[in-house]
């Protein structure tokens, strides 16, 4: 039997590039067509003619809290309207094309669509070594929250059979997978921990469960090492309620290979400039599914693209995975300074190559200093500066000139470096 799910995994990067850049413009105009919301957003865009990552780039990036603005504006507008309760995102209305609706906190609604492997998961379950005609124990949860029916769907489509755990009733769990013996476990690597010690404290062996998918929560080595010496091999996937599978871990252990229905960048923080390769920034996604057709949907997460394609034969892109929140917002002095500010002000000076702004000092007593990256330390440079800064944030704030490579690549654009004590 193939390692591979399917031959899409090891095209060539320039085949699978190619499609990608086919794909694009079709998806643009159909949420043009059949979200309203996209119809907006991308009013006057030639969706037909965004057949590019630079076109791509130009479009406007919609972050989760306006998806939850636009939900919750347009729910207050007219609370009877049932196909505007996802904002005008879904190109699906409610029906027999949109079996479930889930939700997610916020509250922000999600539609699920009737096609095979809805969510794609398939693919990162046969990563993690589930094959056809096996029993998986699911132990997500299947009420509000979709992360349930993705991995049943999922495995479905693999031709898996589902035990439906679900979460709690850990002794129950540990008894259904003691006589129903399947091949392995999905859910939170937490709860996965907390059953085998639970399996353990009752003396009930588990021998069939070796290999686990997990997702939703931080899935460190120690804890992977921890079930290994348990003979459990553990894989992690990252994915989201709004956009499905994004990318998931190979035996490689090295990175998340990205999936392939979905278009990913990574921009700077606050906006929607796509960073240089391998630099740490907020992670944006373009979705395939027509059902549900974000395009530039950013996630609010840090990551960072690696290089090369992943040893196992998988062509694809990877990510390091996540690395921390996009979000950056600090208040200072009362007054909130955003990410897209510091870029903002980063913008008006071309020499400026890389911006980083660092609050310091204690709580009513902070002070901020802009750090700049530049080649041209022009006289008067430091000074142009901190009066755009506080043009921009209605702030004062010291600028320190660096050299180019003086900044962390970290991700962060706003470091709060203050004292809490």
């Amino acid at each position: 039997m193939t390692k591979f799910f399917d031959t899409l995994e090891t095209r060539s990067p320039a085949e699978r590039e190619a499609a990608l850049m086919v794909a694009l413009p079709q998806q643009i105009a159909h949420a043009q067509n059949y979200s309203r919301a996209f119809s907006g957003i991308l009013k006057g865009v030639d969706g037909p003619g965004i057949n590019s990552r630079a076109g791509l780039a130009r479009l406007p990036v919609t972050r989760k809290h306006e998806l939850l603005e636009r939900q919750q504006a347009a729910r207050q507008a007219d609370p009877g309207n049932r196909g505007d309760v996802f904002g005008g995102f879904s190109a699906l209305a409610y029906g027999i094309n949109m079996p479930r609706v889930f939700a997610s906190p916020g509250t922000i609604y999600e539609p699920e669509g009737t096609r095979k492997d809805y969510w794609r998961m398939a693919r990162a379950l046969y990563a993690a070594g589930f094959r056809p005609g096996q029993l998986i124990h699911n132990s997500f949860s299947y009420h509000f929250v979709p992360a349930g029916s993705m991995m049943e769907t999922g495995a479905h489509a693999l031709g898996c059979t589902v035990f439906p755990g679900g979460t709690g009733q850990t002794e129950q769990q540990v008894r259904a997978m003691a006589e129903l013996q399947p091949a392995g476990y999905i859910g939170t690597p937490s709860f996965l921990k907390i059953i085998v010690e639970k399996a353990a404290e009752m003396k009930v062996a588990l021998p069939t469960v070796t290999r686990a998918l997990v997702s939703a929560e931080a899935f460190p080595h120690s804890l992977r090492d921890w079930l290994a010496e348990r003979g459990i091999a553990g894989y992690q996937c990252y994915a989201s309620a709004d956009l499905g599978l994004i990318a998931y871990e190979t035996e490689a252990r090295e990175g998340l290979v990205l999936d392939e229905g979905v278009i990913v960048e990574i921009v700077r923080p606050g906006t929607g400039d796509p960073v240089s390769a391998g630099e740490v920034g907020e992670l944006v996604v373009t979705t395939l599914n027509p059902d549900y057709p974000l395009i530039r949907f950013g996630t609010g997460d840090l990551s960072a693209i690696l290089p090369g394609s992943c040893p196992t034969g998988r062509t694809n892109a990877r990510i390091k995975g996540w690395m921390g929140r996009a979000d950056q917002t600090v208040k200072v002095r009362g007054m909130f300074v955003h990410p897209g500010q510091v870029a903002a002000i980063a913008r008006r000076f071309p020499e400026v190559i890389k911006a980083r702004l660092v609050v310091s000092g204690e709580m009513a007593n902070d002070s901020m200093t802009f750090q700049v990256e530049t080649v041209s330390d022009q006289a008067g440079l430091d000074q142009r500066i901190s009066e755009v800064i506080r043009d921009v944030t209605k702030l004062r704030g010291t600028v320190q000139i660096l050299v180019p490579g003086s900044l962390p690549n970290d991700g962060k654009v706003i470091e709060d470096a203050r004292s809490y004590k």
